[in-house]
């Protein structure tokens, strides 16, 4: 299992590539996705795995059914065992040890710390929610904390990059209607959105400096799943915590 992770400050950063689990083809190998039509079983195995590898107990991460949205949930503690876990695509909390995750296979995570203030948030930003702004959204849920965006270290993983995500012209100008950074153009010359630079503006216009990106391409790399490459792959995790 790798896991790139970084430290700074207090404040805790993960991201899994997809080697060391125990979910089979098309799965394999750490699935993290719970919802993607893996064994349940080798999912609960693989969270724990990796939760172990992180030095964080698998029942204090917090998941988010995620669900392409704007919607954050500030999270007090754990969901617990029977809790309905709720549709938003951030979470946010001000309490330490508590981890956050978020699943993607293409789509951007959004790691979010202030160590000062004790708060924490992870984001999942796809193009859905770039253009909704699920990323200001969990910066302000941050602030109304106690964060303050000057503070935060924002990390960003492994996620397809504008030289891959190709899309129709015409949603490529819709995207950047919005959020005019995330124009973009393949290695092949067609139109593309990138997200990822798209998220780093949002992250700078809401006052983050301190940022952070990974410089892999899931669509890419083979030790990472990708949704527009597989179509039926699994999930990869980003995790962040203060301690």
């Amino acid at each position: 299992m790798t896991l790139d992770q970084y430290d700074e400050n207090g404040a805790h950063f993960a991201f899994t590539d997809r080697w060391g689990g125990v979910s089979a083809v098309p799965y394999e190998e750490l699935n993290l996705g719970g919802a993607v039509g893996d064994d349940p079983t080798a999912v609960l195995a693989n969270r724990a795995a990796a939760a172990g590898a992180l030095g964080i107990e698998p029942d204090r991460v917090v998941w988010m059914n995620q669900v392409h949205g704007r919607d954050v949930a500030v999270v007090p503690g754990p969901w617990g065992a029977d809790a309905d876990v709720p549709a938003v695509d951030a979470v946010v909390t001000a309490r330490r040890g508590l981890a956050l995750a978020v699943l993607t296979a293409d789509c951007t995570p959004v790691l979010l710390a202030d160590p000062v203030a004790g708060v924490a948030g992870a984001a999942h930003a796809g193009r859905p929610g770039l253009v909704a702004g699920v990323v200001p959204a969990a910066v302000e849920a941050m602030v109304a904390l106690g964060a303050e965006p000057g503070r935060i270290i924002a990390r960003t993983g492994p996620a397809i990059c504008g030289r891959c995500y190709e899309v129709p012209a015409e949603m490529r100008a819709a995207v950047a209607e919005q959020v005019p950074a995330a124009y973009g153009e393949t290695s092949w010359g067609t139109p593309s959105v990138d997200v990822v630079a798209g998220v780093h503006a949002q992250l700078a216009e809401a006052g983050v400096v301190n940022r952070h990106r990974s410089p892999v391409c899931t669509l890419e790399s083979r030790d990472h799943f990708s949704y527009r490459r597989d179509r039926v792959t699994g999930r990869l995790a980003g995790y962040v915590w203060l301690g």
